[in-house]
C-alpha cells in the first residue's frame, strides 16, 4: 500500500527468482544470513526463520569454495530468492552461478579489474541473473581520501558509475545499485547523486549500523530520508543482532512511512504513574506471538490495535483502534470499533488480544 505523497523514483524492473523489484515494485525486504555457509543446513534453518517474520530475499556470505558448492543445496530447500555475497575471488562468484544462485553481489573496492567483471558479466548474461554492485565505503581508497561528506559521497558515486560503465559496455543492464557508508550524511548523498545519474534499481542500507538499539536508529534515521526522497526499491536493515530483528525493523519502518504494510499496527502508551501493572510486558508478548503476520485477509489497510494503561488516553486510543484494551492492573475494556465489549482481567490482556488479530486472518 503506497501513499500519493510518495513519489518513488522510477527504476528499471528487474526479476530476483520470483521476486521483482524496481518499476514501482513494492520495496522488497531482506537480510542476510550469519551462519557459516559451509555448513548448509544450519544455514538453512535460518533461512527458514526469516521466511517465516516475512523475509522476501536472502543473502548469504561465501567465502570460499567449499561454502560456494552448497549453493544448491540451500535452494532446494528454501522458499525465497537466494544471493551470493562475493568479495575478493570471482572464482567463488562462477561456482555460485554455476549451482544456480538468483544474484551475486560484487564489491567493486575488492573483486578485482575490468577483464574479471567480464567474465562474470558473460556468465550472469547466460544464467539470466542480476548483479549487484554493492559498493561500501569502507573497502574504497578514493573515499578515505575525503573528510567531507559530500567529497565522499562524491568519490563512492563517481567508483559506482565506472564499475556501471564496464557492465554497460558488454550490454548487462540487469544491474543493482547500493553505495553505503557507515555515516548517513556520506550514504543519503551518496545515493541521490547515482540516482541522478542513472535509473537502476536501488538497494539501501546503512552499512555498519550498529547493535538493535543504535543501528535501529541510524538505519531508521538514514532510510527515512532516501524513502522519504522516493528512493529505494529494496533494502536491508543492518544490526548486529539476531537477522530477524532486521526483518522486523524494516517492516515497522516501511509501515511507519505508509510504504508497505505488515498487516498489524499496534499502538501502546509510554506508561507513567498512573499505570499499575506491566505493561511493557504485554505489549512485547503481544509482539512476540504476532511476528509472523504479515498479511490479514480480511483488511486492506494494518489492523490497529490499542493497548493502554491508564484511563487519561486509553479509552480513547482504543475506541480509534480497530480494538484495543485499556484499564488498570485488575481488569482492562475491551473495545472494537468503539464500542465496549467486556471486562477482561489483567492476566487475559495477551491471550484475548492474540486471539482477536488472529481471527482477522482467518
Amino acid at each position: 500500500m503506497f501513499m500519493k505523497f510518495y513519489k518513488r523514483s522510477q527504476t528499471k524492473k528487474i526479476n530476483i527468482g520470483n521476486v521483482t523489484i524496481g518499476g514501482g515494485s513494492p520495496i522488497a525486504i531482506q537480510s542476510m544470513t550469519n551462519t557459516d555457509s559451509r555448513d548448509w543446513k544450519t544455514t538453512v534453518k535460518q533461512i527458514k526463520q526469516l521466511e517465516e517474520v516475512g523475509c522476501e530475499l536472502v543473502r548469504i556470505s561465501l567465502p570460499d569454495m567449499e561454502s560456494a558448492y552448497n549453493v544448491n543445496k540451500i535452494k532446494k530447500n528454501i522458499k525465497i530468492p537466494l544471493i551470493a555475497d562475493i568479495h575478493f575471488d570471482y572464482r567463488i562468484a562462477l561456482e555460485a552461478i554455476k549451482q544456480g544462485i538468483d544474484k551475486i553481489r560484487i564489491n567493486p573496492g575488492n573483486i578485482g579489474s575490468e577483464d574479471i567483471l567480464e567474465i562474470l558479466v558473460k556468465e550472469a548474461k547466460k544464467a539470466h541473473i542480476s548483479m549487484r554492485i554493492g559498493t561500501n565505503a569502507g573497502s574504497l581508497k578514493e573515499v578515505h581520501k575525503n573528510s567531507s561528506g559530500l567529497l565522499r559521497a562524491k568519490a563512492l558515486a563517481i567508483a559506482t558509475l565506472e564499475r556501471v560503465n564496464v557492465l554497460e559496455k558488454h550490454n548487462f543492464e540487469d544491474i543493482i545499485i547500493s553505495l553505503k557508508a557507515s555515516d548517513i550524511d556520506t550514504t543519503v548523498q551518496a545515493y541521490r547523486i547515482f540516482a541522478s545519474k542513472r535509473n537502476y534499481p536501488l538497494h539501501l542500507g546503512i552499512t555498519e549500523a550498529g547493535s538493535i538499539f543504535s543501528g535501529t536508529i541510524k538505519s531508521s534515521a538514514g532510510l527515512g530520508i532516501m524513502l522519504y526522497d522516493g528512493l529505494g526499491d529494496t533494502l536491508r536493515i543492518s544490526l548486529t543482532a539476531d537477522p530477524i530483528e532486521e526483518i522486523r525493523v524494516a517492516y515497522s519502518l516501511l509501515q511507519s512511512i505508509k510504504l508497505r504494510s505488515s498487516g498489524l499496527e499496534i499502538i501502546s502508551c509510554p506508561t507513567c504513574s498512573r499505570c499499575h501493572f506491566d505493561l511493557i510486558k504485554i505489549v512485547s508478548k503481544v509482539e512476540e506471538q504476532t511476528a509472523s503476520i504479515k498479511e490479514l485477509k480480511k483488511k486492506s489497510k494494518p489492523i490497529k490495535v490499542a493497548i493502554m494503561g491508564c484511563i487519561v488516553n486509553g479509552p480513547g486510543e482504543a475506541r480509534e483502534a480497530d480494538f484495543g484494551i485499556a484499564g488498570n492492573g485488575k481488569y482492562g475494556l475491551l473495545f472494537k470499533n468503539g464500542e465496549i465489549l467486556e471486562k477482561v482481567k489483567y492476566g487475559c490482556w495477551v491471550k484475548k488480544i492474540v486471539s482477536m488479530i488472529k481471527d482477522f486472518q482467518e
